[in-house]
């Protein structure tokens, strides 16, 4: 740690700023985070690797995949790229059980990977729904399962963080196979960190506002709706995966070992306000 700057003061009593003064390091760690290689999850696999963390993004588009392991290598040389697409539900277990072979355990599971498809609802056929709900919530679910059955069987401590969204608190046109499984995921968190805890493994969620990502292209594309955004987030702006990262950092420290079963809004104090 650095030095302190002078208070002024003499006598500091124990304890003292021991929170501004605590550095968060995730050297040791080995982290997977499943839609690694854009958005959101690139931002937090760059957290964690500025951090120290090993870092290893899962990510179905290989071109994407070797571009940020690029960037990703300049920050921290222990990062990798694992090409799988997560809605493959029946070949997630043995994926799981591959990438551990290959890497080792991993201390930290960050579920980022998700889709979204913007209809009326009574337009959105079956398939659509069942694709939605698929990736977002039963992929989310099948991979943090089998992940936290490995370290059980280890006796390993963990900690999980599954990103959510302001649908899972409340809803806007086109979004209800999307709101659905965000608002799932957003109980999966509680139904997790209670039934885990027991093992010493951690699971929260992360709820981000509107941030500018490869999925929101469109609505930060579009004039009105992105005036809209600013006017309505009270920090007047979008959110970046930036701002995204840090947060994530500090639920897998060691700092956050008392936090489960919560989720962190990211959203510039948009359901603050009304």
């Amino acid at each position: 740690m650095g030095k302190e700057h002078s208070t002024g003061k003499k006598n500091r009593l124990p304890g003292e700023n021991q929170l501004t003064a605590a550095v968060l390091n995730l050297k040791g760690k080995q982290a997977l985070i499943t839609g690694g290689n854009s958005g959101i999850g690139f931002g937090i696999a760059n957290a964690l690797a500025t951090a120290g963390a090993t870092v290893v993004i899962i990510g179905r588009n290989g071109r994407k995949n070797e571009l940020a392991l690029k960037t990703l290598k300049g920050i921290n040389n222990s990062c990798y790229a694992l090409r799988f697409d997560l809605s493959r539900i029946e070949k997630i277990a043995e994926f799981y059980k591959d990438a551990e072979k290959e890497y080792g355990t991993f201390d930290i599971l960050v579920n980022c990977a998700g889709t979204t498809i913007r209809k009326r609802a009574d337009r959105i056929t079956l398939r659509e729904w069942e694709k939605v709900i698929g990736l977002n919530l039963t992929s989310t679910f099948i991979l943090t399962r089998e992940w936290a059955k490995s370290l059980i069987k280890k006796n390993a401590a963990g900690t999980c963080i599954i990103i959510l969204s302001l649908m899972s608190e409340v809803a806007r046109p086109t979004t209800a196979a999307y709101g659905a499984s965000k608002a799932a995921l957003r109980q999966l968190v509680r139904s997790l960190a209670v039934d885990w805890a027991k093992f010493n493994i951690r699971v929260n969620g992360i709820s981000p506002g509107y941030i500018k990502t490869e999925l929101t292209e469109p609505l930060y594309n579009d004039p009105e709706f992105s005036k809209w955004v600013r006017q309505r987030t009270p920090l007047g702006r979008w959110g970046k995966p930036d701002d995204i990262g840090p947060v994530a950092v500090f639920l897998c420290s060691d700092e956050a070992s008392f936090i489960t079963g919560h989720t962190i809004f990211v959203d510039g104090g948009f359901l603050a306000t009304i």
